[in-house]
């Protein structure tokens, strides 16, 4: 949600669904025709404004406006579910990412554009000279790879929050590693500040020196300025380009006749001199970039207009669905080999001291209502049996004698490279049991729930132990659909099975990866998680 709401009691209206203007037209014509108009937010009183001074076509036809400022996300929804005859005739979201991600329902035509503004990221002026940021932008990947704080709004309703990650994407070439540096980016700001958005937009226009940075729009960081004296926000121009939100006018549905002469006069408003001058007025910039009244100076903006970074809204809409299956709660129980192979050398440490560096560093990036638990196996650790419960899956906040879960498992993490036992790896009993137990610990339908096993051998108990033919027959006939538990498989080192992986990971409906370069762990971890919807 905007940091300024540009009308007054506008967050009563949004509670509600909707602000809602009806603006009359004049009297004495043959036929009327009121126009729904539908705007986002931050355009809801200077629409109603232009709008109530429409002029009629001819002395036949008056044209009435009902103005309507509410959510994108909202509208969204309603055009992909409602009937036509409770749609707006027009739409201006802030955001052609928008019309992308309606589902069937209304036919949106584009008509023009009615602002612009770029996507930026806002902190306060200390942080901005304390990072070196104050001759010329760091690139995007840059500036969400730092240590500093990332507030990030809620990206399925924030075409800004959306934008900003897709440009680190497209900076870092779009390709597997660039969507981990996203799922990186995301994960850290889930657990990098407790402000949301709005909270750090304050910071920042109060001067705080720990300012998290905000992806937001210009038009916002010029509206704060506006609002606040003395405001120390400023808007950073990564080096690549912006994003832009492009707040494009769209007709909806075919009206005919007079419906459709009455949508023309609409829309041939919002798109006049007029419209373009209230735009530039209230902070946005017009079609071509020119900038709005006082930019630079002591606004917090620039006055020159960034270069425009185009994304691809299809792009863009495949990384929100992956994205969006990391709002989705988990529960992991992680299952590691603690077999002496894992003693083999990895750059200067061994595989046992990677797999627990990469452990915790993933650890600290994960939201904590992810629910972890932590096994070790090799051969026969507690009597006959391969594996030991070194921690039960909780939520990562749960509190656990004086401790979180968290800080649980990041001390047990460390016992891992000591833990290693001679005599073989008693895979495919460990996964047998791992799978029963985090059935039988199922308790949220909602959550993702699987078993992540990372080893860097084969399965060394078939005499006494598993077959894996009978642990994929065991796996399918004790499959429950309304407890369904996918198996992850990571193979560490090129001496792992990861065929065998591979073909557990079929049959639970989850993944299996190599890291056969042992050092390339981490990024495994991360497009695990990518991945895990």
């Amino acid at each position: 949600m905007p940091f300024v709401l540009v009308a007054a009691g506008l967050a009563i209206a949004l509670a509600l669904g909707g602000l809602v203007w009806w603006v009359a037209g004049s009297g004495g014509c043959d036929e009327e025709v009121t126009v729904d108009v539908t705007v986002a937010p931050e355009l809801g009183t200077l629409t109603e404004e232009l709008l109530s001074s429409v002029e009629s076509p001819d002395d036949a036809l008056c044209v009435s406006a009902e103005v309507t400022a509410q959510q994108p996300l909202q509208t969204a929804g309603d055009l992909g579910a409602l009937g036509e005859d409770v749609l707006p005739d027009v739409w201006v979201p802030d955001s052609s990412l928008w019309p992308a991600r309606v589902a069937g329902g209304a036919e949106l035509e584009q008509v023009g554009s009615m602002a612009v503004s770029p996507v930026v990221l806002a902190t306060s002026e200390s942080v901005v000279d304390d990072l070196g940021w104050a001759d010329g932008g760091p690139g995007w990947a840059e500036a969400l790879g730092t240590e500093r704080p990332l507030a990030v709004p809620d990206l399925a309703a924030s075409a800004e929050a959306l934008s900003a990650l897709a440009a680190v994407r497209s900076a870092l070439g779009a390709d597997e590693d660039a969507d981990n540096a996203v799922v990186a980016a995301v994960l850290a700001a889930a657990r990098s500040t407790e402000l949301s958005a709005s909270e750090a937009l304050t910071a920042g226009s109060e001067g705080g020196g720990d300012a998290p940075l905000v992806p937001v729009s210009e038009q916002e960081v010029y509206a704060i300025h506006q609002e606040a004296e003395d405001s120390a926000l400023l808007a950073v121009y990564p080096a690549e380009g912006s994003p832009v939100l492009d707040y494009p006018v769209l007709r909806v549905g075919v009206p005919t006749d007079a419906e459709a002469r009455a949508v023309e006069v609409v829309t041939d408003r919002l798109l006049s001199q007029d419209a373009q001058d209230a735009v530039r007025d209230a902070g946005f910039r017009g079609p071509e970039g020119d900038a709005p009244p006082g930019a630079g100076g002591d606004t917090g903006i620039a006055e020159a207009a960034p270069e425009v970074l185009a994304l691809d809204a299809a792009q863009v809409q495949g990384l929100l669905t992956r994205l969006s299956s990391l709002a989705a709660p988990s529960r992991v129980l992680t299952v590691f080999d603690v077999s002496t192979s894992m003693e083999a050398p990895v750059n200067g440490g061994t595989r046992a001291t990677l797999a627990r560096d990469a452990a915790k560093s993933t650890l600290t990036l994960v939201p904590g209502d992810y629910a972890l638990g932590l096994w070790a196996f090799a051969y026969e650790l507690e009597g006959d049996q391969d594996w030991t419960e070194l921690v039960p899956t909780r939520e990562l906040d749960a509190s656990v004698d004086g401790q979180t879960q968290r800080e649980v498992l990041d001390e047990q993490l460390d016992t891992i490279p000591g833990r290693l036992s001679p005599g073989g790896t008693g895979l495919y009993d460990t996964t047998l049991a791992a799978v029963r137990a985090a059935r039988e610990d199922y308790y949220d339908p909602t959550a993702v729930n699987s078993v992540l096993v990372v080893t860097d051998g084969t399965n060394e108990d078939d005499a006494e132990g598993t077959s894996l033919d009978a642990l994929l027959s065991t796996l399918a006939a004790e499959a429950d659909p309304d407890r369904p538990v996918k198996v992850i498989g990571v193979a560490l080192g090129p001496d792992a099975d990861l065929s065998a992986l591979e073909q557990i990971a079929e049959a639970t409906g989850g993944a299996a990866y190599s890291a056969v370069e042992e050092e390339d762990l981490q990024l495994v971890l991360f497009d695990a998680l990518r991945q895990r919807g």
